[in-house]
């Protein structure tokens, strides 16, 4: 073998082939040493899964438990709605499966049932019944561009169809009264502490009421006279307590809220509840105090206790068990722990508390509706669609 240059002398040849496969080998990722990196991670993250993990930050776990503590109710809200939507699929199922039960047992179609015992027994909405409303509703005024006839046929088309829901609904508590009826889905629910609330109704009452409220919410206020409907329907099978969600953007209810506790240590709670509601645009420290004196209270230890403020730790905990329940506007109701939220008509809160009562055994009373031959209430007949129930106002 030559050795001017051209050629490598054999035994250095072979040395600079061994170190370049030598190079290449250190260069050349391994497979084994990654299989050693990922298996710690992937047993790792199996191990956190069986044992509750939602998420892995490094090696450290976010336990499902830590999870579920914040997030709290916060998804109360949708899982309402949601049972709400469950709820009225199942009783449209449940009143088919009765109607078919009864039509059969008078070997007839359920066509036939429905026209015997709805459409014949609903009592056509007059003329004279339309016109009321119309007048009563200003109609006219609200809807300058529409026709006096059209808004009149809107209005007893609407009527008359209230007419027949209700009468269906009639129809359909008859037939369960003849085959009863046992709803299994369950609601979800909110374990409520009434510790130390104000309250009105038997102790041992089937269904309580707790509402979160603002003295200062116009909702609120507006919800007063549909919880009145309320306690006169179901008299002293409920039970209604108060607590206090005085909302950020309304300043002078936080001392109201402190007022209708001072109030309540002279045992004037619900009139002072009352006064303020009915005045919501006078809720000043003088205002509040002369309210004191309208009810009859002491003065001098009204003024005192309002001005000590000995009240504010208390409605900040209720605001706080609020927030907890999953309250994130007023007014906001928990009935038997179901969450009603907003100022809802009575329809809402009958649906619930009937419920309630049915899953303890008690008959419900008569729904709050006009007879067959009298007129359908207002709110129940608008020429228009109606808008949305007020929500909550929030935080």
């Amino acid at each position: 073998m030559t050795t001017n240059g051209s050629l490598l002398p054999l035994a250095l040849l072979s040395l600079v082939l061994a170190s370049s496969a030598a190079t290449a080998a250190a260069d050349k990722p391994s497979d084994k040493p990654e299989k050693t990196k990922a298996k710690p991670a992937a047993e790792a993250a199996k191990t956190a899964v069986s044992g509750g993990a939602v998420a892995l930050v490094g090696d450290a776990p976010i336990s499902s438990s830590a999870f579920d503590a914040a997030l709290g109710n916060q998804l109360l809200p949708l899982l309402a709605q949601e049972y709400d939507l469950k709820r009225r699929v199942l009783d449209d199922m449940i009143a088919k499966n009765l109607l078919e039960k009864e039509a059969l047992a008078r070997g007839t179609t359920v066509d036939a049932l429905v026209q015997q015992e709805i459409d014949a027994k609903v009592v056509p909405v007059t003329e004279a019944e339309a016109r009321a409303y119309f007048d009563a509703n200003n109609i006219k005024g609200r809807f300058p561009g529409r026709s006096e006839a059209d808004l009149l046929a809107q209005i007893r088309s609407g009527q008359q169809q209230d007419r027949v829901k209700q009468r269906r609904a009639e129809f359909i508590r008859e037939l369960r009264g003849k085959t009863p009826v046992r709803v299994l889905l369950e609601p979800p629910r909110v374990a409520v502490d009434l510790a130390g609330a104000p309250a009105k109704g038997p102790k041992d009452a089937p269904v309580t009421i707790l509402e979160f409220s603002d003295f200062q919410c116009p909702y609120c206020s507006r919800v007063e006279a549909t919880l009145k409907q309320v306690q006169d329907l179901y008299g002293d099978r409920i039970r209604i307590a108060f607590r206090d969600f005085p909302l950020p953007m309304h300043a002078q209810a936080p001392k109201a809220a402190e007022a209708a506790e001072c109030a309540n240590e002279q045992g004037k709670f619900w009139e002072m509840h009352a006064a303020l509601f009915a005045k919501q645009a006078a809720l000043q420290v003088p205002d509040l105090e002369q309210r004191a004196v309208d009810l009859g209270l002491n003065a001098d230890q009204f003024n005192q206790c309002l001005e000590s403020g000995k009240y504010e730790a208390d409605w900040k905990k209720d605001m706080d068990a609020g927030s907890r329940y999953g309250v994130t506007g007023t007014p906001a109701f928990f009935v038997n722990g179901r969450l009603i939220s907003g100022a809802r008509p009575i329809e809402e809160f009958t649906r619930v508390i009937n419920d309630e009562l049915e899953r303890a055994g008690i008959e419900p009373p008569a729904p709050p509706v006009a007879k067959m031959a009298q007129p359908v209430p207002p709110a129940a007949a608008a020429p228009v669609t109606p808008p949305e129930a007020p929500k909550p106002e929030v935080q």
